[in-house]
């Protein structure tokens, strides 16, 4: 019997993808956060996306009803952004969500953006 590792990765996905899914990583709610946004693309995924911020991004945490891809992407963000400056943040964009996953499915580069434009939209708030 295939596992659900076994099943990404013949989907298409890159190992980093596989263990963010498999980990769930920085999927969560965080009280009180500083920033926040939730968001639905056209495909139907949700995300919502819970920042603590001071001098940096010190925490950052979503929770998510869509696809592998979105709550991939969603725990790509969140590593990319802990511990780092807003200022060094705000640049970020699906391109570098790519970049940091690897191999995934064409039809699930979406979500890349999805998660970036959910993220741009919460540090407009801040």
């Amino acid at each position: 019997m295939n596992t659900v590792s076994d099943l990404l990765k013949i989907s298409g996905y890159s190992d980093r993808a596989i263990e963010y899914y498999e980990n769930q990583l920085n999927v969560g709610k965080i009280e009180s956060p500083d920033a926040h946004f939730t968001y639905t693309g056209p495909c139907g995924d949700t995300i919502e996306l819970f920042l603590k911020i001071s001098d940096v991004i010190t925490d950052a945490k979503f929770q998510a009803i869509g696809c592998v891809g979105t709550f991939i992407f969603g725990s790509a963000l969140t590593k990319l952004i802990i511990g780092k400056k807003m200022k060094d943040c705000e640049t970020l964009d699906e391109i570098d969500l790519l970049k940091h996953i690897g191999k995934v499915p064409e039809q699930k580069k979406h979500c890349a953006h999805l998660v970036a434009l959910t993220f741009k939209k919460a540090i407009e708030q801040f």
